[in-house]
């Protein structure tokens, strides 16, 4: 059974069959082809889009859905992870979708199931489904992203979504510039900047991220406020630039993006949200399909 627990786990040309996948299913072009598959999700951290989406890609392909509110489940009363997640194989579903906010739980969970796991975010490891979606949106705009600048904005170091995206657009021929305060940026090889400004002239694409303030152990600014003073996404900022905006959601208005750019046509955060139910769907479809 393969699994999707990082970006990696799939080739470029196993990446481009699910792109090829997803334009036809954006154009309504698919049929209940995983009717009778049941698909599980156990999501111990709060989630909107994410949730929403694998249920409606679920749905779209006939898929049987079952939510486990691990508020409620045995977990509760001392289970422990691979227990639950060996107790839910048994029942024999073909997909459980994980999310969880350590890292490595999916990837451990793995090792115990027959059924194929998808990590729908672990801890500040990996979010693979979402980075999918990115170059999706991404190659819809650009067509060939080979050589495009993009510039991955706020809180790298504890984003799951920038660790999947380093590593899914630097393959495809992104170069990904890191922009953040000292505390926010990881170690890396990457060219990486403090300040916005030096780089807007060369950028195709801007990134920007939550910052993750529950990830945490201390606070790094005295406001948010503070913060987006000198890394939001401003109108000021860009100017009449043909540049893309992304953002992963849940967006802070006026923190990470203002509000005029939302609006903007070259905002593709809405496109994000619907391009990522034909991304989920045609990664449900590459797992579980002939399984």
């Amino acid at each position: 059974m393969k699994h999707l627990i990082r970006t990696d786990d799939f080739t470029v040309k196993e990446i481009e069959d699910i792109f090829a996948d997803a334009r036809k299913f954006s154009d309504g072009k698919f049929d209940r082809i995983l009717q009778d598959k049941i698909v599980i999700t156990l999501f111990f951290e709060n989630s909107t889009r994410t949730k929403s989406s694998f249920e409606i890609a679920a749905k779209r392909l006939g898929a049987e859905m079952v939510h486990l509110d691990v508020t409620k489940s045995s977990t509760k009363k001392g289970e422990t992870l691979v227990d639950t997640a060996m107790n839910l194989d048994a029942m024999n579903p073909h997909a459980i979708i994980v999310r969880h906010q350590n890292s490595g739980v999916p990837k451990i969970l793995s090792k115990y199931t027959k059924s194929a796991i998808i990590n729908a975010g672990d801890g500040a490891h990996a979010h693979p489904t979402q980075a999918l979606l990115d170059l999706f949106t991404l190659k819809e705009h650009f067509g060939d992203v080979r050589d495009k600048k993009i510039a991955i904005v706020g809180d790298i170091k504890n984003s799951r979504v920038a660790n999947s995206n380093i590593e899914l657009l630097t393959r495809f021929g992104m170069e990904v510039i890191l922009v953040a305060p000292p505390h926010f940026l990881p170690k890396t090889t990457l060219r990486t900047t403090h300040f916005l400004k030096e780089i807007i002239d060369e950028v195709d694409a801007i990134m920007s991220l939550r910052t993750q303030t529950e990830r945490h152990s201390s606070q790094s600014y005295a406001s948010l406020k503070d913060y987006a003073s000198d890394f939001c996404i401003t109108t000021e900022l860009v100017g009449d630039r043909d540049i893309i905006l992304l953002h992963p959601g849940p967006v802070h208005r006026n923190i990470d993006i203002c509000d005029a750019l939302l609006a903007d046509e070259r905002c593709k955060v809405l496109e994000q949200v619907t391009n990522g139910v034909s991304i989920r769907m045609a990664v449900l479809k590459k797992l579980i399909h002939n399984v």
